[in-house]
């Protein structure tokens, strides 16, 4: 049973970095782990995925300040936010996708497997 958890969450000033952890125990093959944030008002939107072999990708809007990152030993899926801006205020969840479903990275829909969220507030 996959269910992930993100911890990590808080409150930083603009230009400040913070790392989200994730938990999640998972089929260490053919799957995808994913960092998803949710502003109030606004659609979910993906911001990084990783599959089990290591590929990455990164949202535009974060390329250069986030990176995702695994530890499969550990079932741990990070995000490093460096460089964070206002725009980056909302909810980030954790996601999984198992088994791989050949959808677009940053389809909410693709992904079976939902943490509660963590809040990232960044201050101007």
């Amino acid at each position: 049973h996959v269910q992930p958890v993100e911890s990590g969450g808080g409150s930083v000033q603009s230009g400040g970095s913070l790392r989200l952890s994730c938990a999640a125990s998972r089929i260490t093959y053919n799957s995808r782990m994913a960092w998803f944030r949710q502003a109030p008002g606004k659609q979910r939107e993906g911001v990084a995925a990783i599959v089990t072999s290591g590929f990455t990708i990164h949202a535009d809007s974060v390329k250069g300040r986030f990176t995702i990152s695994q530890d499969n030993a550990k079932n741990m899926m990070y995000l490093q936010m460096n460089s964070l801006k206002p725009e980056d205020t909302a909810m980030y969840y954790c996601a999984a996708e198992v088994p791989l479903s050949g959808g677009w990275w940053a389809q909410p829909g693709i992904y079976n497997y939902w943490g509660q969220g963590t809040q990232v507030t960044v201050s101007s």
